[in-house]
């Protein structure tokens, strides 16, 4: 050991200064800092060789080096490569630094020889044992695989690993998982078997970007298909399947409800659980029952026993880079030497609107005033606020407007902000948010706009998060979806359902908990007939509400996110009066029959705003029943094309349409030549015509894995393309509609003869300069409302009898009477 260095407990008797247990990325990296300093040392590991996690990805993998702008500090060389040329780096590594590590020592116990900062023993499962002043707990999540956790998911071909994509061929297979290890196993089988990589969400919010690149591109090709919003119900085996042929059926849930598929093989990368018992023997405390939650840990990684430290994926840093640095850094720790953590800088930069304070100060500032965040650890947050920023706005700053298409998520650190509202009297109120709540759920989630206007109030500090750095928040902490969910609710209970309740009231109608549900379009949510079982909040997409007449399912109504439906048959106590069908994909928050019937009974004040609202209803929908046949099949149309999504369509009345296509002629000649509307292609249903433009969805699927994150929502509602488009195509092939072109810049304009023989303009009649390659890069090009440009989109001024408009679905539909 160097001489100057002053290791921690050095008074304690013991015959390592440190274990080292597991060689991951952490350990490894530990080891060879450990030998640099000269620390007596050992690295455990219970195989036969290094890097168990690594070894077992699959052959030929890309191992990348992320996060890209966070320095390496490590003993040991790391750069993105395969996965066969870094183990055997590393092994090399070993060799010649000469590190003390020892194979087929599997640690089975770690325990403190008295209760102060004792050694620790350490106990191998072949009943070696040695004792350590501290230990480095470095053994990842690799043993606790999650399962699917339906009927079928233990079948003989259902795995939860893949070492060698090229082992199967000619199979269908299905991949199931959003993460980098199920992607990376789709991209290997498809080179020889057809895959359908199955994503129960909308998107891939945790993967990294180069994964995320190549299997978009991969989408297109006919062996690799993505399933999004898709869920498994069951797997069934087929009994005497014949070799060769399938031999399951997949039976799962998307976004054209309930289907079955055979297929040969599935594989699930659904990440693991920290091996919770095995941890918790050792002492280690975890911040709550969270099956994810990960172990209270120290800024400098030490658990709450003392000299017990922890680092890598079992710390809550899964990826490589971060591991090696919390290797290397946590022996300095012990050893006595100062450390600065590689992201102190990045992220001292982004708190310098709170002045002098340092890193750790504003960390445990925000851990301290916002609850959200209770359920991470002070290592998780760092890593979250290098994805955030922080901000510091003057008093009556506006930090977003009323209508707005923002989507990014606010929380408060310290003071207040103002939410402009209008109360039930129709007059002006101010609500102030202080400290530790947040706000900007309702655009993250269901992708509306801006309900109100807020504004910085005294002493404002806010963490603003970007929608994809929160929605893999929330995918990967369950306490923190539990806590979005449960404000959504209680904030559509106080604005839309129940204004006159109080919090106790509140309390109570969530007391039997909150059920998530999702639905794909066309899935029922109820149906007449069905017994009430609760109120159902639409917290994205829309639902159309129809009844049987006269044997014809007639659509008497639309309701979009944001609202709710159900009431009538709780109020009543009577089965359902119409059935309510998802339009577009849709999710609901559902409080259950008991609670709120409970409430319902003690607030008669609320049951009267829901009788008013019912008895609203029930007339508008006695009208809609007599006009059925007429409005009916044109709402279904509407839906059925996808306008329960849209934010703002053009729609084309063919009565008035001349067809002189001078929309077209008119969104060219704005666009530098390139049309973004085509008039006569789309759907027409009687003298409704709806022409393929961009819809403006709420949730944009164009926006979606995006690489260079080029297309944006104005705040005035219009999705826009940047000049970043590096033209992969990924939004034309995610645009359900066909709205999007890829396209380079369009020919200059031929001149006529009178301009070429008066003025010498243009090129001569009939020929076209060559300034114009078909070969150059293409860029991707989409309607984008005319944003910039005075008196609004161009087709609606240039049509001459009025014919088009440009208007949201909602807003058409009360236009033409067809909703009270």
């Amino acid at each position: 050991m160097q001489n100057n260095l002053k290791p921690m407990f050095a008074d304690v008797q013991a015959e390592l200064d440190i274990a080292i247990v597991g060689s991951g990325p952490a350990g490894l990296s530990a080891a060879s800092r450990a030998q640099t300093l000269g620390c007596n040392y050992v690295l455990f590991e219970g195989e036969n060789h290094a890097s168990d996690t690594i070894y077992k990805y699959q052959k030929g993998k890309h191992v990348m080096a992320e996060p890209g702008f966070l320095p390496l500090r490590s003993g040991m060389q790391f750069e993105a490569g395969k996965r066969e040329h870094i183990l055997g780096t590393w092994d090399k590594q070993l060799t010649n630094q000469g590190v003390n590590i020892q194979y087929k020592k599997k640690v089975a116990t770690i325990k403190k020889l008295n209760d102060g900062v004792g050694p620790f023993e350490l106990e191998c499962e072949d009943g070696s044992k040695t004792t350590a002043r501290t230990v480095i707990l470095g053994i990842g999540l690799q043993g606790n695989i999650r399962k699917i956790g339906s009927d079928g998911d233990d079948l003989p071909t259902v795995q939860y690993t893949l070492s060698d994509p090229d082992e199967f061929q000619n199979e269908t297979i299905i991949v199931i998982g959003a993460g980098d290890a199920a992607i990376e196993n789709a991209l290997g089988l498809m080179r020889k078997n057809k895959v359908f990589l199955v994503n129960r969400r909308e998107e891939f919010a945790r993967c990294k970007e180069g994964n995320l690149s190549q299997i978009l591109a991969a989408d297109t090709n006919e062996d690799l298909r993505i399933l999004y919003n898709t869920s498994t119900i069951r797997i069934e085996e087929i009994a005497e399947a014949k070799d060769g042929e399938p031999c399951m059926n997949y039976v799962f849930k998307g976004a054209d409800g309930e289907q079955t598929m055979p297929v040969h093989r599935i594989i699930a990368r659904l990440g693991a659980t920290p091996p919770r018992t095995l941890v918790e023997s050792f002492g280690v405390q975890f911040p709550n029952s969270d099956p994810s939650a990960v172990p209270a840990l120290s800024e400098s990684y030490e658990s709450n026993v003392p000299g017990l430290f922890i680092v890598g994926a079992l710390g809550g840093y899964p990826l490589i880079k971060q591991a090696m640095n919390q290797g290397y850094e946590v022996v300095d720790t012990i050893m006595g030497l100062p450390v600065v953590p590689a992201d102190e800088p990045l992220l001292a930069a982004k708190f310098k609107p709170l002045g002098d304070r340092s890193v750790s100060e504003v960390l445990d500032l925000i851990l301290a005033n916002v609850p959200i965040f209770s359920g991470i650890t002070k290592l998780q947050l760092r890593e979250f606020m290098l994805e955030s920023d922080l901000l510091k706005p003057s008093k009556g700053q506006i930090i977003f407007r009323k209508n707005d298409y923002t989507s990014t998520f606010f929380s408060i650190v310290e003071g207040s902000v103002d939410i402009d509202l209008v109360g039930k009297d129709g007059k002006p109120m101010v609500i102030n948010l202080t400290k530790g709540n947040y706000f900007g759920e309702m655009g993250l989630i269901s992708g509306r706009r801006r309900t109100a206007t807020i504004r910085a109030g005294e002493d404002c500090v806010l963490v603003e998060t970007p929608r994809k750095a929160m929605l893999k928040l929330i995918a990967s902490v369950e306490s923190v979806r539990k806590t979005i969910d449960e404000t959504f609710v209680r904030r559509a209970i106080s604005t839309y359902l129940a204004p006159p309740l109080d919090n106790a009231a509140i309390d109570e109608l969530l007391s039997d908990g909150i059920d998530v549900r999702r639905y794909a379009k066309g899935e029922a949510l109820f149906k007449d007939g069905d017994a009430a079982d609760g109120l159902y909040l639409i917290r994205r997409g829309s639902v159309a509400i129809s009844k049987v007449i006269k044997d014809k399912d007639v659509v008497l109504s639309y309701v979009s996110a944001g609202n709710y439906v159900g009431e009538m048959a709780l109020l009543n106590n009577n089965p359902r009066s119409a059935t309510v069908t998802a339009s577009v994909f849709t999710e609901a928050l559902v409080l259950p029959v008991a609670p709120v019937q409970r409430v319902l009974a003690a607030n008669s004040d609320w049951k009267a705003v829901l009788q008013a609202q019912a008895s609203k209803r029930v007339k508008s929908n006695v009208f809609r029943e007599n006009e059925a046949f007429r409005d009916s099949d044109l709402i279904r149309f509407l839906m059925n094309e996808g306008l329960g999504e849209a934010t703002d369509a053009l729609i084309i009345d063919e009565n008035l349409c001349v067809q002189c296509d001078n929309c077209e002629t008119a969104c060219a000649d704005t666009h530098g030549g390139t049309s973004r509307l085509d008039r006569s292609a789309g759907p027409t249903f009687q003298n409704i015509h709806i022409p393929t433009s961009c819809r403006h969805c709420e949730h944009p699927h164009c926006m979606k894995d995006c690489p260079p994150d080029a297309i944006r929502r104005n705040e005035n509602g219009e999705v826009m393309i940047a000049d970043s488009c590096i033209g992969c195509g990924n939004c034309e092939r995610n645009c359900p509609y066909g709205v999007i072109q890829m396209a380079v810049k369009a020919p200059p304009k031929k001149g006529n003869l009178l301009t070429w023989l008066l003025f010498g303009l243009g090129d001569e009649p009939g020929e076209r300069k060559a300034a114009y390659d078909p070969n150059a890069i293409k860029k991707a090009v989409k309607c984008d409302m005319c944003a910039g440009s005075n008196g609004g989109p161009a087709c609606v001024r240039a049509c001459p009898t009025g014919a088009a408009i440009r208007i949201s679905p909602e807003k058409y539909l009360v236009r033409q009477g067809q909703l009270s």
